[in-house]
Formats: structure tokens, sequence, C-alpha cells
């Protein structure tokens, strides 16, 4: 039943609920409200988890991402025409990094896409972007000879992410997981479920994302749980789940990619292959963008304090702003402020950016990320 107001009389929608929530809540999560979703952001607290992925093993409960199936003849080229990745190159049982954009170079959302069959697809979006992007795909599915179905209410998503991954999960499978290459998939089983087994994540370590029934996420859970609870495996929410993603210099939608910040902006123009034979939307814009030169970019910084930068910290240069902060957070890894900026592409070069605090002036060290590897874990 849906809540009501106290103040106005009006009812507040429930919040969705994620098939792990009873378990989260008896790790003693606590929830937030993250885009109509009653999510954990922590359970042991945020600096121990995101050190648990980095130096052991962590469990992400992420089936509040959604997912569309594309089926069809001529499914390949549908999505040649919506995505920037070239989609004839994939092979089955492969998954791809993708961005959808507006004409005008705008980013949509960016997805995962997993080719199950020369004529089937699965598209893994972001959970605050599920609707936006199934009505975008819809709006154009018409034109081709295939199928497009949202079957996000069918799976949940798990994440098994860090050194410890492998040695976790290679009891519980006949998958033979060490041969899984990056980016590759297998339908297989875990502890008996059905999953889609992927070597992918969003932290910068080894591991896998598991997709499963809704009703399988559970007790799936809770065997990967006992298999790695001798080797230091911790549920994870999102609160580390974010700073892990920044620590290893991956985009989150709506800081570092957005409506107005376009792939190429963003550094992601290994994912935008101009050259292709497809004509996908926003194709001319960002061809023409980078034949002109980017007039802004997206970076990412040091702090060499404490100090965290929050989102939308203006950023300076020659005593004029020259763009802002996009993300900010304090690396456990480093235990030092690190974040990303969009700034303009003539003060970037010319270099000496500040962040301009409430008057106080913090230096930025641009970094190429990743900030942290498991080269530095190992020294």
């Amino acid at each position: 039943m849906s809540e009501s107001n106290q103040t106005t009389g009006e009812r507040t929608p429930q919040l969705k609920r994620t098939p792990l929530h009873a378990l989260h809540r008896e790790q003693g999560a606590r929830f937030v409200d993250f885009e109509g979703w009653e999510m954990p952001v922590q359970c042991r607290g945020i600096l121990e988890e995101h050190r648990a992925v980095r130096e052991a093993a962590g469990l992400f409960d992420v089936s509040h991402m959604g997912e569309f199936i594309v089926a069809g003849p001529q499914a390949e080229a549908f999505l040649n025409l919506m995505l920037t990745n070239n989609i004839s190159r994939m092979s089955e049982e492969r998954a791809q990094y993708n961005l959808m954009c507006y004409p005008d170079g705008g980013v949509v959302d960016d997805l995962i896409v997993y080719r199950r069959s020369e004529e089937a697809f699965l598209l893994c979006v972001n959970a605050a972007n599920t609707a936006k992007d199934f009505e975008w795909l819809e709006r154009h599915v018409n034109s081709y000879d295939c199928t497009l179905q949202n079957v996000s209410d069918k799976y949940a998503l798990l994440a098994l992410q860090g050194p410890r991954a492998d040695e976790i999960l290679k009891p519980l499978t006949r998958a033979v997981i060490e041969h899984l290459e990056a980016f590759a998939t297998e339908e297989t089983s875990v502890a008996g479920r059905d999953v889609i087994l992927s070597r992918t994540g969003y932290t910068g370590e080894p591991g896998f994302e598991l997709f499963t029934p809704w009703g399988d996420a559970e007790p799936l859970a809770k065997a990967i749980l006992e298999a790695g609870s001798a080797l230091g495996l911790q549920l994870i929410g999102l609160g580390a789940r974010d700073s892990l993603r920044l620590e290893a210099g991956y985009p989150l939608y709506g800081h570092e990619l957005s409506r107005e910040i376009t792939p190429l902006q963003a550094g992601l123009g290994w994912a935008v292959k101009l050259k292709k034979e497809a004509d996908f939307i926003g194709k001319e814009t960002l061809r023409r963008e980078k034949s002109d030169g980017l007039k802004r970019k997206v970076v990412h910084f040091r702090t060499g304090t404490r100090r965290i930068l929050r989102e939308g910290t203006p950023v300076v240069a020659d005593g004029r702003e020259a763009g802002r902060v996009l993300s900010g957070t304090l690396s456990p890894m480093l235990n030092e402020a690190i974040g990303s900026a969009l700034v303009d592409s003539d003060a970037v070069e010319q270099g000496n950016l500040h962040a301009d605090l409430r008057g106080k002036s913090f230096p930025l060290q641009l970094v190429k990320p990743p900030f942290y590897t498991s080269r530095q874990r190992k020294s």
C-alpha cells in the first residue's frame, strides 16, 4: 500500500524493491530512495565495503537496472542505427559497451549489449533511464523487422567483483570461468540457478555480472555469500559502488555523461564508431565535433587533500570560470579526494586549474584514470 502524506493528504508512491531487499535488511543496510527504488547505500560502511572489493571481493545487488530484449531478422540493423558502437562486429556470447545518442550528439544513456544469438540481443540500461530508453527505442523500432520487449521485471542482476571473485565463484559452477575473457558471456548455472554469466563490471576489479530470474536472486546471492564468507566477501551498497567506479575512472550517467555532454567530450571516442557503415543517430554531429575539435572535455583530478569537491563546484583557470566539477569523492585507497570535471579544452591545455570552494582555491592535479590499480595494491 502507498503511504499518505500526512501534511497534504496526498499519496506518495511506494518505492520499488529488489528481490534482495530482505537480505539487505538482515545485514543491517541503510536504505535510500534511488530513482524510485529503495536501495541499500551501505551495510558495514562505505570505506570498509570499498576496501573489501579492492582487497577481497564484494557482492552488489544491481537488480534495479533495466533490461530489454531486441530480437528478429533486423535486430542487428536496428541496434546499429540506435547505438554508437559496431554491433555487426559482435559474435555470439559477447558483450559490448555502447552509447545511445540524440541527433545533437547528447547522450540518451550508456549501456551494455549482450549478443545472445544471431538475431537476439539483451540490453542492460541504467535504472534511472529505463522508461526513457525504452520510449526512445520504441519510437524507432517500427521501421525494422524485429521486436522490442521490456523484461526488467523478469531479470535480477548481481555483480561479484574483486581479486577473489574467481576463487569464490569457481566451486559454484561448471563454467570454466578462468577462460572467460573480458566482455565474454555464457549461459550456465551457478549454485543450481540459471544465469547469464558475463565477465563485466563497474569497479575496475576482475569479476562477473550474473543475470538470473527474479525469483532466483535471493537463494543465488546467499549461496555466493556463503561460498565467500571465509574469503572476505561482503555485501556492498550504492555508496561504495560510486566511489569504486570513480576511482576506476568510469562514467556515471547524469555526471560524466548526460544530455549536454557528448561521448567524445566524455573521452569515450573508442566506443563511437564513426567509420561504421550504419548512420547511427547523432553520427554526423559527432563527426563534425571531432573534425572541428572539442570545445570542452571531461578530465579527472586529484586534490592532494581529503577535502571533497562536490558536483557543481566551479573550476577556474587564469582567473575565469572554465568549468565545473561533475563528481567528487574520497578515494579510500589513496586517502585523497578525487573527482571529475567538465572543463573548456583551451583551459585544460594551459593547465593551472583550480577549484573555487567558497572563495578558497584548491589546485587540481589532472590524472589519467584509473586512480588506483591492482599493481599498486601488490607493491
